[in-house]
């Protein structure tokens, strides 16, 4: 029987890859002026599911300060825009515009190419084990698993 350890473990590699593909990916957003919570809130919004900035900031699990940082970002890139909420008009909410859309398109599809890069040499089979195996971890740890 093998002993376990600690680079042998699933907590571990996740980890270092998840460090490694965040480092990647943050290069390649760099080029537009961007964060991966950029492309978070982006993604957020394109689902409909939180508009307002304080909802928002708990799906993200952030602090709502940094919600209104990246909003002013996005904002001066014109991929969204703030609007008051005509039933609370203390509220503010955010809506994803057309150049935000386009943005998260080419944020998406550079990550399709980060996830080609790393399933290179896996066979067709094994890459939907790997992507079917990661989305049931992500549910069950209440994260996005589309």
């Amino acid at each position: 029987m093998n002993a376990v350890t600690l680079t042998s473990t699933l907590a571990f590699r996740l980890g270092a890859l998840g460090a490694v593909m965040t480092e990647r990916f943050s290069a390649r957003l760099a080029a537009h002026g961007l964060k991966p919570k950029h492309v978070g809130l982006l993604a957020l919004l394109e689902t409909g599911t939180a508009t307002s900035q304080l909802d928002i900031a708990k799906l993200m699990n952030v602090a709502p300060s940094l919600v209104v940082s990246l909003a002013d970002r996005l904002e001066e890139l014109g991929a969204v825009r703030r609007e008051r909420d005509p039933m609370d008009r203390r509220r503010q909410t955010l809506a994803l515009t057309e150049e935000g859309r386009e943005l998260l398109a080419t944020c998406t599809a550079a990550a399709a190419e980060l996830d080609a890069e790393l399933t290179d040499g896996l066979s067709p089979e094994e890459t939907e084990a790997l992507r079917s195996v990661l989305g049931t971890l992500a549910r069950r740890n209440g994260l996005p698993a589309d």
